[in-house]
């Protein structure tokens, strides 16, 4: 926008050349600059009125002199005043046949336009608002899932990737349904049913439904920590009202896949890539950056330190990096560096990549990402999880590889805990004690790999239950022998909210925390304070 001070020009807006239009609009120095005049602001009117009053502030910069300036501040009255305490139920009242029926994720109702797509490289097709239906779905399929009313999958089950996003991101999805994909057409107007049990029923027909909102003014309180999943940080500010004890994962995938795009080891060994196309799109997305490495430090710290500022004092569990080796690949660039592995679910994961010398250059890109968030922006409340440790050495080679970093265990007051999710951390849970300072029980591979399953696979995926006599035994295991060592342990999965009585379970065994997706907090957080009054 170009304007005329005092004299008589029009104000007019002219077109924003390309190179500009990649740049930031301000700098590091500049944004500390407003926010530094926000909490005086803040602080100012809150102590006008006597109580916390949160700002709607307006700012800009003057094009050709540089300055900041604040041209508008009022006291924000829409979202300070809405009630995050409220309990939501959904009703469908029918009679219609049903179309197709499946596995319900979460307990929500959706209803659109079908659109069928199969593969990933069609997802342009998609219109917000849509009712996904696919065969199953993967990290590259998270931009236009976020977008959808209702999701509905051939394959998976309660814990695939599908039901796993689509409860972070409150939708409803029906999972597992077999052919989909062959009994709903693109165009089709449809209503994905999750209120109706644990059964999803998928009918024709835009049919009309009930929320009934019960408002929740006193909340109990309890000695177990209740936190939340999360994984996009744009969320992050929204979900930090619910009335939680803080994060109990913040999943790096979310941020990697979705803004950074970009295969770490393209990004270090930009002039190796072979793929010209990809080398352009790379080209493209870090043209900010002559040293391309930076681009992906800067986004990761930047979406980390978002959610660990939405919760701020309270703890942010964030799990370093935990792609399998195909997810690698489908990042700009990946094809060039990652194996064709026969199981990636059991392969090259999680700790067994950081201290590898074939990986270990891009793991440093993400402990130059944590130590800013840490020590240049102060957010201390991060504690950082190391997920797929196998045995305490590779426990003691991580911790090596992120100390070349200057990430240091008790640095800083810095934390470093595992996922319990293997037989072998349950097992050796004594000796993980003295690699870690706590533990978060992973309950969808610790399931799986307990009983021998693929919890992806449509034919199974009845037999996955946390509650199994055999999960249930490894989980009492594992909080025993932390709460004997003195170390912390929790665990996030969605079991919790699913099972009262598993919840119930957990509260008996002592488990300091649960950690849940946002849309079962509140109803979790009932069902936790009542069974800690009846022990």
């Amino acid at each position: 926008m170009v304007y005329d001070i005092g004299g008589s020009k029009l104000t007019k807006n002219v077109p924003t050349p390309p190179s500009e239009r990649v740049q930031y609009a301000i700098n590091d120095e500049e944004i500390l600059q407003l926010a530094q005049w926000t909490c005086q602001i803040e602080k100012h009117y809150s102590q006008v009125r006597d109580t916390y009053t949160p700002m709607d502030i307006e700012w800009a910069k003057d094009g050709i002199t540089g300055e900041l300036f604040i041209v508008q501040a009022r006291p924000e009255t829409v979202q300070s005043q809405k009630s995050n305490n409220v309990l939501q139920n959904y009703k469908l009242d029918t009679n219609a046949d049903v179309l197709i029926t499946g596995r319900a994720v979460g307990e929500k109702i959706g209803a659109g336009i079908s659109r069928v797509i199969l593969n990933v490289s069609d997802i342009d097709r998609f219109r917000p608002g849509e009712v996904l239906v696919t065969n199953k779905t993967d990290p590259d399929w998270e931009p236009i899932m976020k977008q959808a009313s209702a999701i509905v999958t051939n394959q998976g089950g309660r814990t695939c990737h599908a039901a796993i996003i689509a409860r972070e991101m409150g939708i409803p999805a029906i999972v597992g349904c077999g052919d989909a994909t062959k009994n709903i057409k693109t165009g089709q107007e449809i209503t994905v049913s999750c209120a109706e049990g644990e059964q999803g029923k998928v009918y024709p027909g835009l049919i009309p439904f009930t929320v009934e909102e019960t408002q929740l003014d006193d909340l109990p309180e309890t000695k177990t920590q209740i936190l939340m999943n999360i994984g996009n940080p744009e969320e992050a500010f929204g979900l930090s009202a619910l009335p939680c004890d803080g994060v109990g994962l913040a999943r790096l995938e979310f941020i990697i896949a979705n803004h950074i795009k970009v295969h770490p080891l393209a990004l270090l060994k930009f002039d190796e890539l072979k793929d010209t196309r990809e080398r352009i799109a790379i080209a493209q997305l870090t043209s900010y950056y002559d040293h391309k490495p930076d681009f992906f430090v800067d986004l990761l710290s930047m979406g980390i330190g978002t959610i660990a500022a939405a919760f701020y004092p309270k703890p942010v569990i964030v799990r370093m990096s935990d792609f399998k080796s195909n997810e690698y690949a489908n990042l700009l660039g990946g094809q060039q560096f990652e194996p064709e592995e026969e199981n990636p679910m059991l392969g090259w994961r999680g700790a067994s990549r950081y201290y590898d010398p074939l990986y270990s250059e891009a793991f440093a890109l993400e402990c130059q990402a944590f130590k800013r968030v840490r020590d240049e922006m102060g957010l201390t409340n991060v504690i950082l999880m190391i997920p797929f440790c196998r045995t305490p050495d590779e426990g003691r080679k991580v911790l090596a590889e992120m100390a070349k970093h200057g990430l240091v265990k008790g640095e800083n007051s810095l934390q470093v805990y595992v996922m319990c999710e293997l037989p072998s951390n349950v097992i050796l849970a004594d000796e993980f004690s003295q690699v870690f300072d706590g533990f978060s029980i992973g309950s969808n591979d610790l399931t799986q790999l307990t009983l021998g399953l693929d919890r992806d696979s449509a034919l199974v995926a009845h037999l996955f239950d946390e509650r199994n006599h055999a999960v249930k035994a490894m989980l009492q295991m594992a909080i025993t022998k932390a709460r004997q060592n003195n170390r912390k342990i929790g665990i996030c999965g969605q079991a919790p909210s699913d099972y009262p009585e598993f919840a119930e379970f957990l509260v008996e065994q002592g488990i300091n925390s649960m950690s849940l997706n946002p849309d079962s907090v509140l109803k979790t957080k009932l069902k936790v304070a009542q069974a800690e009054s009846s022990l």
